[in-house]
């Protein structure tokens, strides 16, 4: 199961219902094999936004979505399986990463979700041939389907 936790929900004006955040979240890392783990999406203010982007892209100017992987999509030990008699299954969650979005600099935040979460499976359309904002087209276009 993917579990998806939202925060500063309240600085966005008519944010998606968690339930539509958390199924495009699922449709997007279903896409790349992913049906579990857990990530963190967080709206932030234009003041934050412009200090993670400069802090970690270099650009010191606001921007509408940043994501941080931390495990990646890779398998990793027993996840994949299940846990192993006598572990914990909490220590073999997926840490997929976080998602910020800038509400402010934002004109559709579910594209964002989207966007954010392509980024968290890996994938760059500042390097691809345009295979991610494909995705994310067709991903957007399937509605509450």
């Amino acid at each position: 199961m993917l579990e998806v936790e939202v925060f500063g929900a309240e600085l966005a004006t008519a944010p998606p219902a968690l339930a539509e955040v958390r199924r495009l979240c699922g449709e997007a890392a279903a896409s790349a094999g992913i049906h579990a783990g857990h990530l963190a999406i967080e709206f932030v203010d234009e003041e934050r936004i412009t200090e993670l982007n400069a802090v970690h892209r270099a650009r010191p100017e606001p921007t509408d979505v940043l994501s941080f992987p931390i495990d990646g999509v890779e398998p990793i030990g027993e996840i994949e399986r299940g846990a192993r008699a006598g572990e914990s299954s909490a220590l073999l969650v997926r840490e997929l990463g976080d998602i910020v979005i800038c509400p402010a600099h934002t004109t559709d935040l579910r594209e964002a979700v989207v966007h954010g979460m392509l980024h968290l499976l890996g994938m760059d359309h500042e390097v691809d041939h345009g295979e991610m904002l494909a995705l994310q087209r067709q991903l957007l276009s399937r509605g509450g389907r």
